[in-house]
This record gives structure tokens, C-alpha cells and sequence, in this order.
């Protein structure tokens, strides 16, 4: 792995991270009541979306297992559909997904340097 890609997979883990603290303390209600806190995790997901664009296909290659396609599909969906997205998703995405991604791309990063 090249040091652009740890560079990407680490502000990835930065950018779980954030969301991670963004929602803590919420649940799915006062998360979806909560405009900022939704606008907040949903530009965070678009970022964690792009960066996953940058990635080498090599990198992607060495995590099959991570879900790479469909974190950059949420982040179109979301740039561009946000209106149209579904709180109760994103509350999964952030309370379940985020976590293991964080904790998937932790053991790449171990794994690969």
C-alpha cells in the first residue's frame, strides 16, 4: 500500500471517528429530529464516499470484504438525493456500519504496514 492510500484510509478512520462522536448520546428519534446532526453525518459519509473513490483498486483488492462500491454509492445517493434519503438508514448506517468500517480499515492499516 502506498502512503497516499494509508494517508486516505486514515482520514476515513478520522472521519468514522467524527461521527461516532457527532451521534453519541442520540437515539434514531432525536437523531432524525436533530437537522444539524443529520446534515453533519451525511457530509461525513459523503467525505468518507470520496475518499473511497481515491483509493488504489490494489488497496479495495486487499479488503474484499469491505463494502467498497457501496460507500461510494451512499455517497452519490447522498450528495445528490439527499432529500430523498431515508433518516432511519442513515441512523444504520452510522450506528452499525461506521463502527465495523472503522474497526475493518483499523485492521488494514495494521495488516498492510
Amino acid at each position: 500500500m502506498g502512503k497516499r492510500d494509508e494517508t486516505i484510509l486514515k482520514k476515513i478512520v478520522e472521519e468514522a471517528k467524527i461521527i461516532t462522536e457527532m451521534i453519541a448520546g442520540f437515539d434514531c428519534v432525536t437523531f432524525i429530529a436533530d437537522e444539524k446532526t443529520k446534515r453533519a453525518v451525511c457530509m461525513a459519509l459523503i467525505n468518507i464516499g470520496e475518499m473511497v473513490k481515491l483509493l488504489s483498486e490494489q488497496t479495495k483488492q486487499n479488503a474484499p470484504s469491505i463494502p467498497w462500491k457501496s460507500i461510494s454509492g451512499l455517497r452519490d445517493v447522498t450528495a445528490h438525493g439527499y432529500q430523498t434519503l431515508r433518516m432511519e438508514d442513515i441512523w444504520v448506517t452510522a450506528t452499525k456500519d461506521i463502527p465495523a468500517l472503522q474497526e475493518q480499515i483499523r485492521g488494514l492499516l495494521t495488516l498492510l504496514s
